[in-house]
């Protein structure tokens, strides 16, 4: 990826809440810190059902975002097409996890 893209805060920023928009998340908040010397971006947007996060290593043309959602009305997978649009990387990892026990809780516990 284009080490100016990866530097780009407001650039990170607007990509991650369009990757929530997407994913059918309700935003309700963000941060995201430029590194001094030109450095990296690393950044997360709070969202009603988990987060997003993005944290960037231009020197190696790497970045390592996080879609954490639940919930079934939110599509994670939207979320990576708009990142993966946007960003074009060569190379793409994916791990999917399923995290916690909600399925074994009910209300009457």
């Amino acid at each position: 990826m284009p080490q100016d893209v990866l530097r780009d805060k407001e650039f990170l920023r607007g990509l991650l809440l369009r990757a929530a928009e997407a994913s059918g998340s309700t935003v309700v908040g963000d941060y995201f810190y430029k590194f001094e010397n030109d450095m990296g971006v690393t950044g997360v947007v709070v969202v009603a059902e988990s987060h997003l996060s993005i944290h960037t290593w231009p020197e190696y043309g790497y970045a390592a975002v996080d879609v954490f959602t639940c919930g079934t009305h939110t599509d994670p997978w939207r979320a990576l097409e708009v990142l993966r649009e946007e960003l074009r990387p060569e190379r793409v990892e994916v791990t999917e996890m399923t995290r916690g026990i909600l399925e074994q809780l009910s209300l009457a516990e």
